[in-house]
């Protein structure tokens, strides 16, 4: 007589799709702004230069768009895969440049699905009453006017197609002051790009327009670098961190990724701090 096999089956697991946990690997795997076009303004930062690599590294062709079209060509090289990028020197202050530079980028590409609205001005801290009408006037045509203008222009193009997502970088210091660090017209600017963002976020939400802002907090970047080089100075912004580090380009392009891409397609109006705990912390 034959024995009775004494192997059993392995039991089935109810409620695990494997075909959807499959197709979540691959859609992760796969680059997630493939055959997007992206704008990102002030480009040749620090900031802007790690938006527009992440951008590249997931498949984006990327407009790097600032004032200096030396400093975009060098930023193009640094960041390699200049198949993929396009430099357009533009001073967004100025509505012509924006608009020709729109209509430039729509003749190259064919549409814009994706604005980061990076550029930006800030000042050394002065109290408000010792500054210059004309630094105060630069601080608004910058952050404001600037972001106004290309806006302006890439919702004309997204509304024609009824899709696009616009990331607006704005800064913690939008939501508190900081004491001993005199930036009352920066912060002004900054407070009202959140209000923009949630503005157009409701406003062109039945476009399928999506708007959303980040904001950074100290960042290894720009006019604060040459101070964190200072290992003691370091470690004292570092002590006031609930993360205990500095933040990074990388780390604000990544919040500007998701943002940007399909993943967060239900998210619109929000105002992401990307400051390592700062602003939970200290209010």
């Amino acid at each position: 007589m034959q024995a009775k096999s004494t192997r059993t089956r392995p039991p089935h697991h109810r409620g695990i799709d494997s075909t959807k946990i499959l197709k979540s690997a691959v859609q992760y795997s796969i680059m997630r702004l493939k055959d997007k076009v992206a704008i990102v303004t002030g480009a040749s930062s620090d900031i802007g230069k790690g938006i527009a690599q992440r951008f590249v590294q997931e498949g984006a062709k990327v407009i790097l768009v600032a004032r200096n079209l030396e400093q975009l060509e060098s930023t193009r090289e640094e960041i390699g895969n200049e198949k993929q990028t396009i430099a357009v020197s533009c001073d967004l202050t100025d509505e012509s440049q924006v608009l020709q530079a729109v209509n430039r980028i729509m003749d190259t590409w064919g549409k814009i699905d994706i604005l980061v609205n990076n550029a930006g001005a800030i000042n050394d801290p002065v109290h408000f009453h010792k500054m210059h009408d004309s630094d105060i006037k630069k601080l608004i045509d910058v952050n404001l006017c600037g972001v106004f203008h290309i806006t302006k222009a890439v919702l004309s193009k997204m509304s024609q197609v009824k899709g696009g997502s616009i990331v607006n970088i704005g800064s913690i210091s939008s939501e508190r002051a900081i004491p001993r660090v005199h930036l009352a017209v920066y912060s002004s600017t900054k407070a009202a790009i959140s209000m923009f963002t949630k503005s157009i976020a409701v406003e062109y939400a039945r476009k399928n327009i999506r708007c959303n802002c980040v904001n950074p907090g100290i960042i290894n970047s720009g006019m604060i670098k040459p101070y964190l080089d200072d290992p003691q100075a370091r470690k004292v912004l570092e002590d006031r961190l609930p993360l205990a580090r500095v933040g990074e380009p990388s780390d604000v392009a990544n919040a500007v990724l998701y943002m940007a891409s399909d993943e967060a397609e239900w998210v619109t109006g929000t105002i992401l701090n990307v400051d390592g705990g700062e602003t939970a912390s200290e209010g």
